[in-house]
């Protein structure tokens, strides 16, 4: 029973973006003149919960070489919240995508990066570095789940992904691995590093509706009007609900 709740829940918390992909007109890949660029910090309000400690219980040898902390909530020394993403909502016309393949290791028994973006019916690559038995399980609305072994032969799987949508990555082999792919239908997207920084260049002049998204935190929206050739700042604050 504990377990039919915990993935539903999860299920609930990728499904918050499913309304933006309903909404979503189908995306024109053109050339941007006179773009401009989005840019600025998400921090945590108030005082930062410590991050626990997650207990190695399989395969120490590979995946207890260093210590493991909870990455659903990274806070850091200025209150830079890492990991979240923001996103353009209502944005039908744009630049093309730098490539269409994103990359997802498996390494020291964690998800790197712990959230990756891949472009809609583009290639994600699922890597294999430690070198052991791996199981990538999937919880998604709008596309197919997968689970799927990854033995240690198995250095390589390639998936798709065809419709926006947030989904949540576990290891069925791993109970503390846990990651997340954010599939998008355009590239204005972006996951804030260390320092809670991000920035969306080269986006065409106009009123956006900017979306932020944290896994722990929920999710939010904006409103930012960008000149050509100019840059918007958008500093957000993110606090426990």
């Amino acid at each position: 029973m504990g377990k039919t709740r915990e993935v539903a829940a999860v299920v609930m918390v990728a499904g918050l973006l499913v309304g933006v992909a309903a909404r979503a007109q189908a995306y024109d890949a053109v050339e941007v003149k006179d773009g401009g660029t989005i840019s600025g910090t998400v921090k945590f309000a108030g005082a930062p919960p410590a991050r626990k400690a997650l207990e190695v219980t399989k395969d120490k040898e590979v995946c207890g070489k260093e210590k493991h902390q909870s990455l659903d909530l990274i806070v850091g020394s200025d209150k830079g919240i890492e990991n979240a993403v923001i996103r353009l909502v209502d944005i039908s016309k744009g630049k093309k995508w730098a490539s269409t393949q994103a990359v997802l290791d498996q390494k020291g028994c964690i998800y790197k990066p712990h959230v990756v973006v891949v472009p809609a019916g583009g290639d994600l690559k699922i890597l294999n570095s430690d070198g052991i038995l791996h199981n990538i399980h999937t919880y998604s609305k709008l596309n197919a789940s997968i689970n799927k072994a990854q033995p240690k032969f198995k250095k390589e799987l390639t998936e798709k992904f065809t419709k926006p949508e947030v989904i949540k990555v576990t290891c069925d082999a791993h109970a503390w691995m846990s990651g997340w792919v954010i599939v998008s239908d355009h590239p204005y997207v972006a996951v804030t590093d260390e320092k809670g920084a991000f920035s969306l260049k080269d986006v065409p002049a106009g009123k956006y509706k900017v979306e932020i998204w944290h896994e722990t935190l929920g999710k939010s929206e904006k409103t930012v009007t960008l000149k050509p050739k100019e840059e918007a700042k958008l500093n957000i604050e993110l606090a426990k609900k």
